[in-house]
């Protein structure tokens, strides 16, 4: 599946990379471990290689899955959401959680037309931040650009021209 050295996604984490595959005695059972070091900050995750699909860990998005996580940001004829906050909120987090980059940029979609009509809560600010980041880390690396790069291609796709 994944071998040391892989750079992989680890969901609602980020980007980390595969630094060892160990065996570790749990229960008088040998069970092997990803250990995953998450780039961004470099907190170390152990994951049971048996569980690495339950998990959501997968391979950087290739050039189509970078180009579909684009068209969904450039979408802007779609539903306004009127839940309440509290349920979008648990929506939006799941779709973070799952670690599908097309369920974050559709969080981040959102957010971004929500923020045209209405000043986003403290929550809600945090939330966009989050999934702006996962993707912005995900497609720099991917793409070999730094961030400020990608954040423009994110602008630009979102129809904004600034940061924020």
């Amino acid at each position: 599946m994944f071998k040391v050295g892989d750079i992989v996604v680890y969901p609602a984490h980020g980007v980390a990379e595969v630094e060892s595959i160990e065996d570790r005695e749990i229960s008088g059972n040998s069970i092997s471990f990803f250990m995953l070091k998450v780039l961004d900050s470099e907190m170390t995750v152990m994951v049971p290689v048996a569980n690495a699909n339950n998990v959501g860990i997968r391979p950087l998005l290739d050039e189509k899955g970078i180009q579909e996580v684009l068209d969904i940001l450039h979408q802007r004829d779609i539903p306004i959401d009127n839940q309440t906050w509290n349920r979008r909120y648990r929506e939006y987090m799941e779709k973070i959680k799952s670690g599908s980059a097309f369920e974050i940029a559709e969080v981040l979609r959102d957010l971004n037309i929500l923020k045209r009509g209405k000043e986003l809560s403290f929550g809600e600010r945090k939330m966009y931040d989050t999934a702006k980041n996962l993707l912005l880390n995900e497609f720099s690396i991917s793409k070999g650009k730094n961030k400020a790069e990608v954040e423009r291609i994110f602008l630009e796709a979102m129809g904004r021209s600034e940061p924020g």
